[in-house]
């Protein structure tokens, strides 16, 4: 009947306090290395935006097409499917092919400005290497589409305004 006790403490415990404690220990040990696998990450990605940032270019572009395409079949150059790892080659990238001089290049957009790219029109870009970091419009503004609005958020304008015309 000494199976439940430990020799150190010499101290009955409950089997199922123990399997409470180990599962405490692996939690916070995974949580300890996440935190520092993150913050290696961001420091990461950190000295690459500054090194954008140093490396970037302002040019204007006539935006022929835009579309989120697979790396392998967006028309990148060799150089850059080769540097991609093997399992993001099947991620859908934001890929907009634009006429910069007499070329016409397929470039890798940032996530956050795809939408606000116009198609068909003369933008002013900042790029570094083939990435659009930046969008301006040449001569005129770029139109920004209004935010979608949550079902949640429908539902207190459509009250708000029955209560402004009952009143």
């Amino acid at each position: 009947m000494y199976y439940n006790t430990l020799p150190i403490f010499a101290i009955n415990i409950n089997p199922f306090v123990i399997g409470l404690l180990i599962t405490l220990v692996v939690v916070s040990v995974a949580l300890f290395l996440l935190y520092r696998f993150g913050t290696k990450l961001q420091k990461r990605q950190e000295d690459s935006q500054s090194q954008m940032q140093a490396n970037s270019q302002s040019v204007s572009m006539l935006v022929i097409d835009k579309k989120r395409m697979k790396l392998t079949e967006a028309g990148l150059p060799k150089l850059v499917l080769e540097s991609t790892p093997k399992y993001l080659r099947g991620r859908k990238v934001p890929i907009v092919k634009a006429k910069i001089g007499p070329k016409i290049l397929s470039l890798i957009c940032d996530e956050k400005i795809f939408d606000v790219i116009p198609v068909k029109k003369e933008v002013k870009a900042v790029i570094s290497g083939i990435y659009i970091m930046e969008v301006r419009g040449l001569r005129t503004s770029l139109e920004t589409k209004p935010e979608k609005k949550g079902f949640f958020a429908k539902l207190r304008s459509k009250a708000q305004k029955k209560v402004n015309e009952s009143k």
